[in-house]
């Protein structure tokens, strides 16, 4: 059966707007060319959508041209107003963005242990407040929310955590009341860490793969043919529980030490590294940052070196050595000489140790969904970059006939509030960009 006329507008509608989303602003001429509909109906279309107060007129192509052919369309960016938040144990940022993502401001605040809950959430409800106005927000149509712990897929609230703040879970509820009128979600943050890797990170090539989280904590993220999978009671990914060989008990259903989180967490991690003798210098950065940063960077320049090097080896054979695995036997002399030592040590034996504890929790997300890629996310799986990525590649290779790409994140610890806004993003261009539904200009004012 045909679609009414009513349903090819609306259809004609949307394809439009998309199109002016993903290529930015489009002459008549080019969307009649990208959509291989007529010139009168893309005529009509952008006439329903500039009176719908969606699309203007943003400029014109060519210095030279005039008249209708020539004028360029845009999306009308301030129409809406999205607000992202990504909240952590030990604080929450905050970015505002127009109706296309674009950024106009973002702020951060940290929130100590010791903060009251009602402080707490004062703190992060007023820093939203803060950054809207700096973006020149009236309102805010859309408020996403990244956080850590299960989402309750019937309710989509924030369960209940025990080990999790309590100033969560009133924000979401503190958030909706100061603005009534805005659309406020709340999601897992691994897996908008995940939307945004498959956005705009390093699985854009991948309709299936798994993001291992690593942070403070661990968590993993779930995409399957496309599709976020959130598991029947919203814990798809808590790897954390993962019970796993080298610790000194089992997680309970309560607390996850014992589990993969007490292997892979930061302060595991830490550990693992003075253990290595890699140094923990205090810094800006979170100590498990900068010991994985430093440890990488120590072994970049050590492949570098030797790369540099006529008749060089295997950047695997450089960091045996380094660890003091293998020795330089039989390699030529000016090669073997441009192998550092002594003070690199520690960070292949550090790195490859890490190695070791990570692919435990790969290979078991690898035997059961068989993702075919794994993306190491996070502040640490950033810190980490292709010198970690490719050590768990070469102990999963070993450990599974499963053929699984292991891939540094390309975002870091941002891809959780790049996830946020994009879901903001999207929910919000859904309500706005359905033709004949849309709502009339919001007037100024919280």
């Amino acid at each position: 059966m045909p679609a009414s006329p009513s349903t090819a507008r609306a259809i004609n509608d949307r394809l439009a707007l998309r199109l002016l989303q993903q290529e930015g602003p489009l002459t008549a001429g080019q969307l009649k060319q990208l959509t291989g509909l007529s010139r009168p109906t893309v005529a009509d279309l952008v006439e329903r959508l500039t009176a719908a107060g969606l699309i203007a007129v943003v400029g014109e192509a060519g210095e030279q041209r005039r008249g209708p052919n020539a004028k360029v369309y845009g999306i009308v960016a301030d129409r809406a107003h999205l607000a992202a938040l990504d909240v952590r144990t030990e604080g929450v940022a905050v970015a505002v963005a127009d109706l296309v993502g674009r950024v106009l401001a973002e702020a951060s605040v940290p929130i100590g242990g010791d903060t009251g809950t009602g402080p707490a959430v004062e703190q992060a409800v007023t820093l939203v407040e803060r950054v809207a106005k700096e973006a020149g927000a009236d309102r805010l149509h859309t408020v996403g929310i990244g956080a850590p712990g299960l989402i309750d897929p019937s309710s989509g609230e924030l369960r209940d955590s025990t080990g999790l703040p309590e100033w969560h879970r009133r924000l979401v509820a503190t958030l909706q009341d100061r603005l009534p009128e805005a659309r406020v979600s709340v999601e897992n943050e691994t897996n908008l860490a995940a939307l945004a890797e498959q956005r705009d990170g390093a699985a854009r090539d991948r309709d299936t793969f798994v993001l291992l989280w690593l942070g403070h904590g661990t968590g993993a993220a779930v995409v399957l043919d496309g599709a976020l999978r959130r598991g029947a009671s919203g814990g798809t990914g808590e790897i954390g529980f993962l019970p796993v060989p080298g610790t000194n008990a089992l997680p309970t259903s309560t607390d996850c030490e014992g589990g993969f989180h007490s292997l892979a967490s930061a302060a595991a991690v830490v550990d693992l590294a003075v253990e290595s003798g890699v140094p923990v210098v205090a810094g800006q950065e979170p100590a498990v940052v900068g010991v994985v940063r430093a440890a990488a960077a120590v072994m970049r320049e050590a492949v570098g070196r030797v790369g540099r090097v006529p008749g060089a080896v295997s950047s695997d054979w450089v960091s045996e050595v380094v660890a003091g695995v293998v020795p330089t036997d039989g390699v030529p002399e000016v090669v073997a000489g441009a192998v550092p030592s002594g003070d690199s040590a520690p960070a292949a034996r550090f790195l490859d140790a890490l190695a070791d504890r990570l692919a435990v929790g790969v290979a078991s997300v690898v035997a059961i969904l068989d993702p075919g890629c794994v993306v190491l996310g996070g502040e640490v799986g950033q810190a980490g970059g292709e010198e970690l990525a490719s050590r768990v590649r070469d102990r999963i290779a070993r450990m599974t006939p499963l053929p699984t790409e292991v891939r540094a994140t390309t975002l870091g610890g941002g891809a959780v509030l790049r996830g946020a806004l994009l879901t903001a993003r999207d929910r919000a261009q859904e309500e706005l960009f359905t033709p004949g539904e849309h709502p009339p200009q919001p007037s100024p004012g919280w």
